[in-house]
Parts: C-alpha cells; structure tokens; sequence
C-alpha cells in the first residue's frame, strides 16, 4: 500500500435508524418476551445505536421515531432523533431521514441500518461502510439472505432503500451492490424471532439486550 492510499481519508457515514413505535415492535416475540417484549425492543435498538456510535466511519446517527421513550434514551446515547413526519411507512421514514442528513451534512455517505442489530459490532460496521464506499449504492443482506439489514448510498447518489419483503432481491434489482464479506456477522444478524434472539446471543449481544434476555429467560423458565 502506498503512502497517498494509507493517508486517504476514509469516506464517513450517517446512518439512519428507523425505531417503530414500541407497543408494535417485535410482536413476533411476544410469546416469548411476554411483558418484556416493549423492553426487548428498546434495549435491541439502543445497542445497535450505541454499537454505530462506536464505528470510528460514523459521522453521526439519526434516529426516526415517533415514540418519545426511544426518542429520550437514544437521544441520550448521542443520536439525532428526527420526527417520522411522513408517517408513510418504513421506506418513507428512511428517505426523510436521508434528507435531513444531507441538509446538514452533504459531504457524509447515507446508510440506513435494521434497529434490530443487538450484536452490532462496531468494527465490522466499518468494514462494510469502507466495502460501500466502493460502490454509489450498496447494501448487506441479512443471515436469512431474503431481508436486507444496511442500504448505502454515496454523497450524491439518489437515495432509494427498499426495506420490507424479499429486499435483497428488491436491492439487487435496483443495482445495488451486495457486500458478502467475511467476518461481518453482526451486520447481519436481525432479530425477529426467538431463534434469531438465541443466534445474537451467542454471537454476544450488548449489555441492554443481554439484561433482558436474562428477564425473559427467567420468566419463561
């Protein structure tokens, strides 16, 4: 590697967060969570916004939410918390969000990440922020390989996430490049299903996420 490459400044990243409203979130883990499923939704996204805090390629953090509890604690974390005034849908509230990172700052790649990440590690958000940064739009797909759990576009390239359904198909059609890198595995470990919760674990959550584990394992024997 050359001096000019190793000195290149690395291109960086807001990342937009979509949080639902949590008495909707993870309604698939209801059985599971009981009356521990709202705080299993909040600890969930509070450890995918503190683990994309930590990613040294993160400019900054913007959280689209309406519902004030999330707003209040990832808002503490450092996250911008924006409005979902298009209240139109998941997509909607990603390009609104988009929008607003490039009113202030223009110069900054847009990624918008799962909120459901709890193992988020933020040296492998890195490497696939540096992966996009190779490509005018990029996305991962999830350990599923049907959704999709990051969406990448570079400054000035249209910004078109298309969450929801079979997206990594959806991603892949609009040209986007798929980044199947090694090593990055909670990156694409969403977690939607008491399985899914079981695999992040293993792969070591955050500590939020693992202190309600711990209640839904006491709770569910």
């Amino acid at each position: 590697m050359s001096t000019a490459e190793f000195s290149a400044p690395r291109l960086r990243w807001t990342i937009v967060v979509p949080v639902k409203v949590l008495a909707k979130a993870k309604t698939r883990l209801s059985a599971a969570a009981g009356p521990h499923r709202q705080a299993l939704a909040l600890a969930v996204a509070a450890d995918t916004v503190a683990a994309a805090l930590a990613c040294d390629r993160v400019h900054d953090v913007i959280v689209v939410t309406d519902d004030p509890l999330p707003a209040a604690e990832l808002g503490a974390l450092g996250a911008r918390i924006v409005p979902d005034e298009p209240d139109a849908g998941l997509n909607p509230a990603l390009v609104h969000g988009a929008r607003r990172s490039r009113e202030n700052a223009p110069h900054t790649g847009v990624g918008a990440l799962s909120a459901d990440l709890p193992a988020l590690r933020p040296a492998e958000l890195a490497a696939v922020l540096d992966a996009a940064a190779g490509a005018p739009v990029a996305f991962v797909p999830d350990a599923a390989g049907i959704g999709t759990t990051l969406y990448a576009a570079r400054p000035g390239v249209p910004f078109s996430p298309a969450f929801g359904g079979d997206s990594r198909l959806a991603h892949r059609s609009q040209g986007a490049r798929e980044l199947l890198l090694d090593g990055i595995d909670s990156v694409r470990r969403d977690v939607d299903t008491v399985d899914d919760l079981n695999a992040a674990l293993a792969l070591g959550t955050g500590p939020r996420t693992a202190a309600v584990a711990d209640l839904i394992g006491a709770s569910t024997g």
